[in-house]
């Protein structure tokens, strides 16, 4: 079994700041990539930022230059830094890892989710 446990996420005005983190436990032999992912009310899941075990980054344009991804090996874990949030950063944030586990089987794990509001 493998967890992703997200935190960090809160309510914060428009040009605020706010930092997720999200930790993977459990049965892991290798973690491949991890990033985050949103959902705003009413619209689809959409990438925000995603980084590789060997640290290659990738954003979605809309945040690009605002958010910066970052991991931390040793503890399983990634960062999402946010800064000059917009109103329309609003969304629950998922984490993702791509996980092989003890078992040497891979798959996509999903956290919970981490609501972020920001206010105008």
């Amino acid at each position: 079994q493998v967890q992703l446990v997200e935190s960090g996420g809160g309510l914060v005005q428009a040009g605020g700041s706010l930092r997720l983190s999200c930790a993977a436990s459990g049965s892991i032999r290798r973690i491949n990539a991890m990033g985050w992912y949103r959902q705003a009310p009413g619209k689809q899941r959409e990438l925000v930022a995603s980084i590789t075990s060997g640290a290659t980054t990738n954003y979605a344009d809309s945040v690009r230059g605002r958010f910066t991804i970052s991991g931390d090996n040793a503890k399983n874990t990634v960062y999402l830094q946010m800064n000059s949030l917009k109103p329309e950063d609003t969304a629950v944030f998922y984490c993702n890892a791509n996980i092989q586990s003890q078992t040497l089987f891979t798959r996509s794990y999903w956290g919970q989710g981490t609501r972020v509001t920001v206010s105008s």
